[in-house]
């Protein structure tokens, strides 16, 4: 089994070591791929002195050198990938010593495309744990039970009810299956949100089984410049990141021809309710007015999310 583990790099020059070393400690990862994505701080240097110290590990940057976001350096990554599976790892974030435990065994089954598992959560620091806490606490972020990978991408746009959540950190995927399926694999243009995107329409394109569930494989590392962190814990208004989130999904499922309908009108429904929590309050109205009438549909459900809710009223 040979694993290529990707860690995209941007402003982590105080964690990256520390996410490479935890990679590092397992035979079945034959390369590491660092794409530095022109980082404001010394991730660079940091990464040059990993690959001189690692044979494993390898650097890479963009043609230009310049800033592209997470996504096209994971793009980049899985371009330069040698090995038969992909896993991820963001810089400030590690794996834990059981990370491949349950992939070494299903991946035996050449039905098996992708292998997901939990994630636990490390405060770097008591203000960020301060900060933070109230939005990750000290859960697992994991799917609540065993399903059937038909299951996991209905599950993920929450039509299964309490289904959990997975993160990009715990999911390792063959890298055969992953370009034949899915074009692109992460989209450029999403700064932010472009994981949770990937996993929405690689999920429905492979076949997703559970590996561990009730403990964590893979560690999320908080600290006060997180981005994501920082955009998912404003809890004034809904995030226009979440927004566009939604209006890629929804691009998509329209294109779709194989999604049925039931699906195909849960995520507009879905982008809908972020696009009009997202507005000012006469804006909203207005919105509302005009999707009863044109998009009744789309709408009729309108109290069906709770952020809608929450943003509405």
């Amino acid at each position: 089994m040979k694993i290529s583990v990707i860690i995209p790099v941007y402003n982590a020059e105080n964690y990256v070591t520390q996410a490479v070393e935890s990679a590092l400690q397992f035979d079945e990862v034959s390369e590491i791929i660092l794409v530095e994505d022109k980082s404001p701080d010394h991730a660079l240097e940091v990464c040059q002195d990993l690959e001189k110290k690692h044979e494993r590990v390898k650097l890479f940057q963009h043609p230009d050198k310049e800033n592209h976001g997470a996504g096209a350096s994971r793009n980049l990554g899985i371009q330069k990938a040698t090995g038969d599976f992909i896993a991820f790892l963001d810089a400030d974030d590690y794996y834990l010593p059981n990370r491949f435990d349950a992939e070494k065994k299903l991946f035996e089954d050449q039905e098996v495309d992708a292998v997901y598992g939990a994630l636990g959560v490390h405060y770097y620091s008591e203000k960020a744990k301060e900060q933070y806490e109230p939005l990750f606490g000290n859960r697992l972020t994991t799917v609540y039970k065993k399903h059937d990978p038909k299951e996991v991408f209905p599950g993920l746009l929450n039509m299964k009810g309490s289904f959990g959540l997975f993160s990009i950190d715990g999911l390792t995927v063959r890298r055969k299956r992953l370009l034949e399926k899915i074009q692109p694999v992460f989209k450029t243009h999403l700064r932010l949100h472009q994981d949770t995107e990937f996993l929405f329409r690689s999920s429905y394109y492979l076949n997703f089984h559970s590996g561990i569930l009730d403990k964590a494989i893979a560690i999320r590392g908080v600290h006060e410049s997180n981005r994501i962190t920082q955009v998912d814990s404003n809890k004034a208004k809904p995030s226009i990141t979440r927004v566009m989130l939604w209006r890629e999904v929804n691009t998509w499922a329209e294109s779709e021809p194989t999604l049925p309908e039931n699906i195909k009108t849960h995520i507009k429904r879905m982008y809908r309710s972020w696009e009009i929590a997202n507005s000012s309050p006469a804006k909203k109205w207005s919105m509302i007015l005009k999707y009863l009438i044109t998009d009744y549909k789309s709408i009729r459900s309108g109290l069906y999310n709770i952020n809608f809710r929450k943003n509405l009223f």
